[in-house]
């Protein structure tokens, strides 16, 4: 069975395993710290970063837009009208720049910064960098996040689904990236109504139901996080 390397609190790791889901493609889950610098893990992928995918045939896919792609080619075109990559060459270069978005954009402006300092810098020793949380760097992740959301809200207002009519991988990875802030409890979508109600269209899904099911030891989620009415 394929195997996915991946971290719960990995935003790119989330949007693999429901991409996986969408399209009823099976792999056998295991965690990976990365910060750890395992030498098994850097032979698949030097860079360090997650998720990686490694094949039956033993081939490792790196990152999630590779994963992406190769699930697409390999099983999306046959699913039609559930196919996460638009067929038009415009509508699939505007869900690869949504997918640019929340991926790396939201990730380096939001995620990352307050994944480090509220989980990641509580579990390493002082030696690798591990601290109590940055006050500045919590401060500025947050103020990030109204920003993106904002946005957010404007493509959940205009659009039926954030790249077009059709669900696709700009969903999906846009609520893997909020999935972890919300985790975090980081987001008041009570401020947000529109990308409140995209969000839940998202959540009520059954490939997203596992994510839902995520805990993370020591760092339990806000009390809404599973909810779908919430």
């Amino acid at each position: 069975m394929p195997v996915l390397y991946h971290h719960t609190v990995s935003a790119a790791s989330r949007f693999a395993r429901v991409c996986f889901n969408e399209v009823d493609f099976a792999a056998e889950l295991r965690e990976e710290l990365p910060w750890e610098r395992r030498p098994e893990f850097l032979k698949l992928n030097p860079a360090e970063t997650l998720p990686v995918l490694v094949t039956d045939n033993g081939h490792a896919l790196c990152g999630p837009h590779v994963i992406a792609e190769w699930l697409d080619e390999s099983f999306g075109v046959f699913k039609r009208d559930r196919r996460l990559l638009a067929e038009n060459p415009f509508s699939r270069a505007e869900i690869r720049r949504l997918m640019e978005w929340f991926l790396v954009k939201f990730e380096q402006d939001v995620v990352r910064p307050l994944v480090r300092e509220r989980f990641i810098k509580l579990q390493l020793p002082s030696s690798k960098g591990g601290s109590a949380p940055d006050p500045k760097m919590l401060r500025t992740g947050r103020a990030n996040i109204r920003q993106h959301m904002k946005y957010l809200s404007w493509l959940a207002g205009s659009r039926t689904w954030l790249a077009g009519d059709r669900l696709s991988y700009a969903d999906l990875a846009a609520a893997a990236a909020l999935s972890v802030m919300d985790y975090l409890g980081e987001i008041d979508w009570n401020e947000y109504p529109q990308a409140k109600e995209w969000y839940q269209r998202i959540k009520s899904r059954p490939s997203f139901r596992p994510l839902l099911t995520d805990r993370i030891r020591n760092l339990p989620p806000v009390a809404h996080y599973a909810d779908l009415d919430f």
